[in-house]
């Protein structure tokens, strides 16, 4: 997947931003380029010119709202030089939260998500690669450093890193869809300390769990 950045304020970026609330609204299928193109202030040539055709546009809109988001609130939330493990894992729940909780994505990700979710394009596989996997091999960077500090005598095995990841990120996860897409009474709009209170609670427990399963291999 190609990236386009985010900070560029011309055509290109006219014609993403459109492009990601017509998506939202129609889906990937039933959105036309032409009212993306009435909606950017853009000739249908600059699609073409700037994205081949819809699908990298298509593409192109995913890209460009997780890297926005990914910018605002990077892994690491600009900690202060060498940071702990245990700060960089806080961080990068709060990083994750805000993103999905707070104002990290345009607003018509949740819904343009939703849209994708309903009718998959594929998107999120190349999606996969490009964004999701970097911020995979950070979160288990984190984590096998807290397993190799809680038992220096042991090698994390890749299993327990990425069950611990799967985990972490299993609780930011259903946070941000519980609020979005579940019709059960949850407050869905949240302040940003209420926020650090979720993620706080989420990052206890996931190094709890962390510190449980280095000292069950030191049992071993």
């Amino acid at each position: 997947m190609k990236t386009y950045p985010f900070w560029d304020d011309g055509t290109k970026k006219r014609l993403i931003e459109a492009a990601g609330e017509v998506f939202a609204e129609h889906g990937f299928r039933a959105a036309t380029i032409r009212e993306i193109c009435k909606r950017a202030g853009a000739s249908v040539s600059a699609v073409n010119y700037h994205f081949h055709d819809k699908e990298g546009l298509y593409d192109a809109v995913f890209d460009y709202s997780h890297r926005w988001a990914v910018e605002k609130y990077p892994h690491d939330l600009s900690l202060e030089p060498n940071p702990t493990p245990e700060e960089r894992l806080r961080a990068f729940i709060r990083a994750f939260l805000l993103r999905g909780l707070g104002d990290g994505f345009p607003n018509w990700h949740a819904k343009l998500l939703a849209q994708e979710t309903a009718n998959p394009s594929g998107v999120l596989s190349k999606l996969a690669e490009t964004v999701i996997r970097p911020m995979d091999e950070y979160l288990e960077g984190v984590i096998r450093e807290l397993l190799e500090r809680e038992d220096p005598s042991r090698d994390p095995d890749g299993h327990s890193t990425q069950l611990c990841r799967m985990n972490i990120v299993g609780q930011c996860i259903f946070q941000i869809h519980v609020r979005q897409f579940a019709p059960s009474p949850v407050q869905k709009t949240l302040e940003p300390r209420q926020i650090a209170a979720i993620a706080d609670q989420i990052y206890r427990f996931s190094l709890g769990g962390i510190r449980a399963i280095a000292a069950e291999g030191q049992a071993r």
